[in-house]
């Protein structure tokens, strides 16, 4: 099964204004997340990860009333800011979810108690399942 986690920062936050003003994650972090990955991938569970640049290198294209418009980043609308993602593949949600706490608990580690960020996991559909689906409508 494949799971996508999403790390949301709230708006803001310490680290997301940091994102937001194009600082890159403290070294520690990076070195700290790029050991994680490479366990994972070691294990052969990771599939792929990558940080996101800023909201303000963004776009939104929306659909509504039957027209569809584009807004340029950043959002000031927004709650949370999406700072990067991993797609993993394991064999339960268990184990994303056991995935998903090492995942935080490296941030914690790294930037300490005043951190706070959520990790969203949910699991992906395979192309063919959609298409399984549809035709036994």
């Amino acid at each position: 099964m494949k799971y996508l986690m999403m790390i949301k920062l709230d708006r803001d936050s310490a680290a997301a204004k940091s994102y937001a003003a194009g600082n890159p994650p403290p070294q520690t972090l990076m070195e700290a997340m790029t050991k994680l990955m490479g366990d994972l991938a070691t294990k052969g569970r990771l599939v792929d990860t990558a940080g996101l640049a800023p909201v303000a290198k963004g776009a939104k294209v929306r659909a509504a009333g039957g027209k569809v418009s584009v807004t340029d980043g950043p959002f000031i609308e927004s709650k949370e800011v999406i700072g990067g993602y991993a797609v993993i593949q394991v064999n339960s949600k268990e184990e994303a979810l056991a995935t998903g706490r090492e995942f935080m608990q490296v941030h914690v580690d790294v930037l300490g108690e005043a951190y706070e960020g959520e990790l969203e996991i949910r699991e992906m559909s395979d192309p063919g399942e959609c298409t399984q689906a549809e035709s036994k409508d």
